[in-house]
């Protein structure tokens, strides 16, 4: 049967970009040398697209808010050869403690502070981190518009979003939404089901998945069902992988053509993760997982 893993690039409008993300939630507690070093190894692996946000670094070991874009800025003020080669993405709207403001004010200060721990003038891709529920959408697709003709933005996204929380800002653009960053893995089967990858093949947009193994549960097997586990430890020894690339192919196999946001903090397990790209999983296997995941037949 043929491989339902999508190995090839994604195009987020001008951008090619590479089936795996490097994410930067665990970007803390880095020398500048050693977050330069895990994002050139990064890049050589073909996962261009770093995927930041103003939040990252409350936790994870960081210094606070905007750590995370901090050491991404350094890094590139000490190569800056680096920006030409990546696709930048961060997101905004998370202002604790209140703890979302989208207002138009907040929303453009957000954007411009990330500007500048980061040290460049545009920002590839910026994504609503989570919906603000006491802002109208048509108030911040003004605000992204602004940003965007201004310069300071080219792609727009969101993360978190229910599809309704979708349409409604989408419909609010003059222009197409790229991308749509959902919780999605072998164990969060969400947007299967609520319609976010389902939009996201009708309207062109890339989703991007967080949390493809489940914060490292699915490559150590702690706390997710048994079943799951045997299933791709099996489909892991007839491939020659380990599980957690399994894991990863399973994300990819789906045809909105889902990007996997890879949050390891270490080259060897970057280089790891980029074996999912070899794996060939047919539908039997994906059916497979689905039910070992849910627990229960499909009809």
């Amino acid at each position: 049967m043929s491989n339902l893993v999508h190995a090839g690039p994604r195009q987020i409008g001008p951008f090619e970009v590479g089936p795996l993300a490097f994410g930067c939630w665990r970007f803390t507690e880095h020398t500048v040398a050693d977050g330069r070093a895990l994002i050139e190894s990064a890049l050589e692996l073909g996962m261009n697209l770093i995927d930041n946000a103003d939040v990252y670094g409350l936790d994870w070991g960081g210094d606070g808010f905007g750590a995370c874009e901090e050491l991404l800025g350094a890094v590139l003020a000490d190569a800056p050869g680096l920006r030409d080669r990546l696709v930048l993405a961060t997101k905004g709207g998370i202002v604790p403690p209140i703890p979302y403001d989208q207002s138009p004010q907040a929303l453009r200060e957000a954007c411009e502070a990330s500007l500048r721990r980061l040290g460049v003038e545009v920002i590839d891709l910026y994504q609503i981190h989570r919906p603000d529920l006491f802002v109208h959408p048509h108030d911040v697709a003004a605000t992204l518009t602004a940003l965007r003709d201004e310069g300071k933005i080219r792609e727009v996204g969101v993360s978190n979003f229910t599809v309704a929380q979708y349409d409604a800002l989408a419909a609010a653009l003059d222009f197409p939404m790229a991308t749509t960053q959902p919780e999605y893995s072998a164990v969060r089967l969400d947007p299967l089901r609520d319609g976010t990858f389902d939009r996201a093949m009708r309207d062109g947009v890339v989703p991007l998945a967080w949390s493809p193994l489940a914060g490292g549960r699915l490559a150590t097997g702690d706390d997710v069902a048994p079943a799951l586990v045997d299933v791709l430890d099996r489909i892991a020894h007839r491939q020659g992988v380990d599980r957690a690339s399994v894991a990863l192919a399973f994300v990819l196999a789906h045809p909105a053509a889902p990007v996997a946001i890879v949050g390891s903090q270490h080259p060897d397990r970057l280089r790891a993760a980029h074996g999912a790209l070899e794996v060939h999983l047919d539908r039997n296997d994906a059916y497979d997982i689905v039910e070992a995941s849910e627990g229960v037949p499909l009809p």
